[in-house]
């Protein structure tokens, strides 16, 4: 996991390259992304690179050689051999020079760094979303924090090029503008390879994973699968800690869509990519309404007294019935007929079933088991010129779906006040619209 795979990843699983472009123009760092598809290990991937003045970003192991083979041919030979042990004591200009130049390269290097101050300017005035300020905000501050405390610093005095490069820039906010494109409701993280061996930092060779990486993924799953390489970079780690709301295994869901992000480096027999799958979780339907079971009993009725139908029905609803309800069918003979319904608690039914027998001609009643999704009700009382009448409300994750006026109040004031029933209904209904607009 690293910034740029992570922007592959939104790419191939369809999030317009030319929305990551825009977002990185406008950061006016001098920065451009080009996109490729390459394969590892096997696996058909998209590749992210950046590229700052003309130079494409390489990974920070082979920047960091990159920098010190640039410093080792830059430096002057020494002009003569220090034969005894102890004689650059003697020669403290030779050794003040070569120490000197050492220092001097991590200065340079610091200094193409940014501190957060700076950096926040850049982001805000960037032509993207508040939300995604705010994301790459929250990324950069968690990277920030992370090398600061391995440093024993303040996070404003925070110079390293991991966090203050062009190209962490462009990947942290590129992550925010991507994720925010995506639309969920949350993203879940697997547990986390990262690696093993040494990897080469600003200030020397560390061991995998990196110091401010394994500050940014406490509490965090993490395992090593034995490839001697760094699979997890502190700016991926920040991007994680982030946007994902959990660590744990692949959820259950009903897959969408997917994407592969590759990394710069090709292993032999790992796939050196990370996998992004969106799809619709198998909870979000049970996570948005209330889940229960409720048994369903029917009976097949040709030979009842219409007028007794009716009186049945009411004594349903009496001994406790949820609903009941009868259709008109054809029976057998030709016989005209009606199918009753009744659904009730489980443990209503044999109640209700004994009832059927009583009170009816069947000679036996069917029941099954249902599971029910059921939206959150509840009632609200609103004042007409005629008096009081209940609302029913019915609402999912807090928002409103449904709402209708309690048919008995309409008809009671509809019949005292010898006003049409429609009238008493829509005038309820107004009523509740007003009342909620005030809210």
């Amino acid at each position: 996991m690293s910034g740029d795979m992570f922007l592959g990843a939104l790419v191939d699983a369809g999030v317009p390259p030319t929305l990551l472009e825009n977002a990185v123009a406008s950061l006016g760092v001098g920065a451009r992304l080009e996109t490729s598809r390459v394969v590892r290990s096997g696996i058909s991937a998209t590749k992210v690179d950046v590229w700052v003045d003309g130079e494409k970003d390489l990974p920070r192991e082979e920047y960091w050689a990159k920098q010190d083979a640039t410093q080792r041919s830059s430096a002057s030979p020494p002009e003569h051999k220090h034969d005894h042990p102890h004689e650059h004591e003697h020669h403290d200009h030779s050794h003040n020079n070569e120490h000197d130049h050492d220092h001097q390269h991590h200065r340079d290097a610091h200094n193409h760094g940014r501190g957060l101050t700076e950096i926040r300017q850049i982001i805000t005035k960037a032509s993207i979303s508040a939300t995604a300020k705010h994301t790459a905000f929250a990324i950069f501050e968690a990277l920030g924090e992370a090398e600061a405390k391995i440093h024993n610093t303040s996070i404003e005095r925070v110079h390293f090029h991991e966090v203050g490069a062009v190209d962490a820039i462009v990947d942290i906010v590129c992550a925010a503008v991507g994720s925010e494109a995506l639309a969920v409701d949350e993203i879940v993280c697997s547990p986390l390879n990262v690696g093993g061996g040494t990897v080469q930092c600003a200030h020397g060779s560390f061991p995998v994973p990196a110091p401010a990486t394994v500050e940014l993924l406490k509490n965090a799953p993490v395992y090593s699968s034995g490839l001697q390489k760094e699979l997890v970079t502190p700016t991926g780690a920040a991007i994680v800690k982030t946007l994902a709301r959990r660590f744990a295994a692949f959820p259950e869901m009903q897959i969408e869509r997917s994407g592969y992000g590759a990394g710069s480096r090709d292993f032999p027999g790992h796939p050196n990519v990370v996998r992004l799958t969106i799809g619709e979780s198998a909870s979000t339907l049970a996570s948005k309404t209330a889940s229960d079971t409720v048994t369903v009993l029917g009976a097949n009725l040709d030979d009842l007294n219409p007028q007794v139908f009716g009186y049945v029905m009411d004594r349903l609803f009496e001994e406790g019935a949820l609903d009941a309800f009868g259709i008109p069918v054809q029976m057998k003979k030709n016989r005209p007929g009606a199918l009753l319904t009744v659904l009730c608690k489980p443990e209503d039914a044999n109640k209700l079933t004994q009832l059927i027998f009583t009170e009816t001609t069947t000679l036996g009643v069917r029941r099954r088991n249902e599971a029910r999704q059921t939206l959150a009700r509840r009632w609200e009382n609103v004042r007409t010129e005629w008096g009081e009448v209940r609302i029913k409300i019915a609402s999912m994750n807090g928002t409103v779906t449904n709402y209708a006026p309690e048919y008995e109040d309409c008809r009671r004031i509809a019949a005292e006040h010898r006003v049409p029933l429609k009238t008493v209904m829509q005038e309820a209904a107004r009523k509740y619209l007003s009342q909620d607009e005030k809210k």
